[in-house]
């Protein structure tokens, strides 16, 4: 009774998300290369519209 009770792995009703085997060894390309593209577009689209607010800001001084 006593080990059934201290070893509940797999008991919750499946709480936990499936793993292949490549992410068990943190090798999984999808989240991490999710990640990295998504801060890359994002820094991208910062940096776009830094560059169009500097633009516009120039265009209002020289006025």
């Amino acid at each position: 009774m006593t080990d059934s009770n201290n070893n509940l792995m797999g008991q919750g009703g499946g709480q936990r998300k499936r793993r292949s085997r490549a992410e068990q060894q943190d090798n999984g390309p999808r989240p991490t290369l999710d990640r990295q593209d998504a801060a890359d577009q994002k820094a991208e689209l910062v940096r776009k519209m830094r560059k169009k607010l500097n633009s516009t800001e120039n265009d209002t001084a020289k006025s």
